[in-house]
């Protein structure tokens, strides 16, 4: 029972904390990533749908019980990091998808981990490289779809 506690009050908490650095991206970035933000967020949904049918992972701990514990980490973690992820990087590949290889490796490799001992989440049958590679694909869609709005919001603005 404080297990649980205390993984609920974490998952909220981590939720928060990520929320109390949206002001430190700045009113433009944030105008600039929250489609690509909001983008990520709808894929990682729709494969967390198909991970429960197929059991890659399973999230242990909910916040409410129709309520995934997968949503403080999408709506949280996920969703500010894809932008602050974008800010730092976005227009210079090589490190895009360099820093996004050292931070979905920690979270592969390290917070998976954790999350088990936790009694969080746990991947079930998907092995770590096979989460790492769903990283590295969705981190690909997310520079894709970022580079394809800036290309259409230049042809709109010349227009």
């Amino acid at each position: 029972m404080k297990i649980m506690r205390y993984s609920k009050s974490l998952l909220v908490l981590m939720t928060i904390l990520s929320w109390f650095s949206l002001p430190l991206l700045g009113r433009g970035t944030v105008k600039r990533f929250l489609p690509a933000g909001l983008f990520i967020v709808l894929v990682v949904t729709i494969e967390d749908l198909i991970a429960k049918k197929r059991k890659w992972w399973w999230w242990y701990e909910k916040l409410h019980p129709k309520l995934s514990g997968i949503v403080p980490f999408l709506w949280g973690p996920f969703f500010i990091g894809s932008m602050w992820i974008l800010k730092m990087t976005y227009g210079k590949f090589i490190r895009y998808i360099i820093l996004n290889l050292i931070v979905d490796s920690v979270f592969t490799y390290f917070l998976v981990d954790w999350l088990k001992k936790s009694g969080i989440a746990s991947l079930v049958r998907l092995k770590k490289y096979q989460l790492s590679l769903l990283f590295f694909l969705k981190s690909l869609l997310l520079y894709g779809f970022q580079f394809v709005k800036e290309k259409v919001s230049i042809k709109k603005s010349r227009v």
